[in-house]
C-alpha cells in the first residue's frame, strides 16, 4: 500500500491470542491510546480458539476480530498477514503493554525504503517481582537487551529481537514467504529475521522502540517456557539444519548434554565406587561454571546493591539451561521415533 501524503505508511496491527482474558484488557486499551493517525491504523486479533472468554472482550473493541487458520503462534501470524492491508506489519502479544508512541517509532525506522523489519527492547511489567526482574536483569535475558540503533544484516544471538514487539515491511515478507508454521514454541519469531538478514535486507534495532510484557512470575512457568524453547530449537535443527540459529543451537546443545551428561555420570561413578577424587573434581567443575555465571551478574548486584544476586541469578541461570536443554533432546527424540509437524498432528497437539 502507497504511503499517505504526511509520509506516515498504513500499519497493520496484529495480535495472536488464546486464552488470554486476564490479560487482553489492558493490551486493547493501550492499543487504544496509539498516538497515530487512526485512517493509517488498522488492529488484527488472531484468536486461536480460545475458551475464556477472549473473544468477547476482543469484540468490545473496535478491532478485527477473526480466527487463526491453522495450528501455533506462527499460523496465526500469517493468518494475521491474510487478514491485513497494511505496508507495515507490525506484531505485538497479548500479554505486552505498549506506550502511546510506539507505532510512530515504529513507523519513523521504516521511513528508509531500505529497512525490512525493526525489532525493539522488551521490558518487564511488574517491576516488584523477583522472578520478572531476574529475567530482566540476567546476562541471558529471556527478552532482548541492546544498547544504541543498530542496522544490520547479520541476527546477533546476544542481541535479538522478539515476537512482541516487531515489525516488517509487507513486501520483505513476501520474500521470504512468511512465516514457517512448523516452527513452534521458540524461534519462531526469529527465523523470518535471519532469512531477511541472509537475502541481504536490512534489519533494524532500535532501543527506542519499547513495550512492557508480563515476565513469567513462578520458577514452574519459566521453567515450562524455557523447556518449549528448547523444543522450538530443535524443531529449527530439524527444518532449518543450514541457518545460523540451528547451528548455534546444536553448538549449544552438544555441549549443554555432554556437559550434564558428565556431571551426572560422575556423581554416579563417585557414588558406586565410592570415590571422593570424582566427587571432588565434579564439585570443582560446577563450582568453576558457578563462579563464571557470578561473574556475567555482577553489575545488576551491584548496581541494586543487592548481592544475593550474584547467589541466585547464577542459580537460576543453571536451572534454565537445564530445562533448555532437555525441551531440545525430547523433542529431538519425539521427531526421531516418528513425530512429523503436518496440520493433522498440530491439531492434535
Amino acid at each position: 500500500m502507497d504511503e499517505a501524503p504526511s509520509g506516515e505508511p498504513y500499519v497493520s496491527i496484529i495480535v495472536p491470542v488464546r486464552n488470554a482474558s486476564r490479560t487482553i484488557r489492558d493490551l486493547l486499551d493501550s492499543l487504544m491510546k496509539l498516538e497515530y493517525d487512526r485512517e493509517r491504523l488498522e488492529i488484527l486479533v488472531v484468536d486461536g480458539r480460545s475458551t475464556d472468554g477472549t473473544k468477547k472482550i476482543v469484540s468490545e473493541y473496535p478491532v478485527l476480530l477473526i480466527d487463526e487458520e491453522g495450528v501455533g503462534l506462527n499460523a496465526a501470524r500469517n493468518t494475521g498477514i491474510r487478514h491485513s492491508t497494511g505496508e507495515i506489519v507490525a506484531y505485538t502479544d497479548s500479554d505486552c503493554v505498549v506506550p502511546p508512541n510506539w507505532v510512530k517509532t515504529l513507523a519513523r525506522n521504516f521511513r528508509d525504503p531500505d529497512i525490512s523489519f525493526v525489532g525493539g527492547l522488551v521490558e518487564g511489567l511488574d517491576k516488584a517481582d523477583f522472578l520478572s526482574v531476574y529475567l530482566d536483569e540476567t546476562f541471558f535475558p529471556v527478552k532482548p537487551g541492546f544498547q544504541g540503533r543498530q542496522v544490520t544484516t547479520d541476527l546477533d544471538l546476544l542481541r535479538f529481537p522478539a515476537g512482541c514487539n516487531m515489525a516488517f515491511r509487507r513486501n520483505a515478507l513476501e520474500k521470504i514467504n512468511f512465516f514457517d508454521e512448523r516452527i513452534d514454541y521458540g524461534f519462531d519469531d526469529l527465523d523470518p529475521v535471519e532469512k531477511l538478514g541472509s537475502r541481504g535486507l536490512r534489519i533494524v534495532l532500535d532501543p527506542d522502540v519499547r513495550v512492557w510484557h508480563r515476565h513469567r512470575t513462578t520458577l514452574k512457568e519459566i521453567l515450562k517456557q524455557h523447556f518449549n524453547y528448547g523444543r522450538g530449537g530443535a524443531l529449527m535443527i530439524v527444518y532449518k539444519r543450514i541457518s545460523k540459529l540451528a547451528r548455534w543451537f546444536t553448538t549449544y546443545l552438544i555441549a549443554s548434554t555432554l556437559t550434564v551428561s558428565m556431571m551426572v555420570m560422575m556423581l554416579v561413578s563417585s557414588y558406586v565406587y565410592h570415590s571422593w577424587f570424582l566427587f571432588g573434581f565434579m564439585m570443582w567443575l560446577m563450582a568453576l561454571i558457578f563462579i563464571f555465571l557470578m561473574s556475567l551478574n555482577i553489575e545488576p548486584a551491584f548496581r541494586t546493591r543487592k548481592i544475593h544476586k550474584l547467589l541466585l541469578y547464577p542459580a537460576l541461570d543453571i536451572v534454565r539451561g537445564v530445562f533448555f536443554t532437555l525441551g531440545g533432546l525430547t523433542q529431538l527424540i519425539r521427531m526421531a521415533l516418528g513425530e512429523r509437524r503436518t496440520p493433522e498432528t498440530l491439531k492434535k497437539g
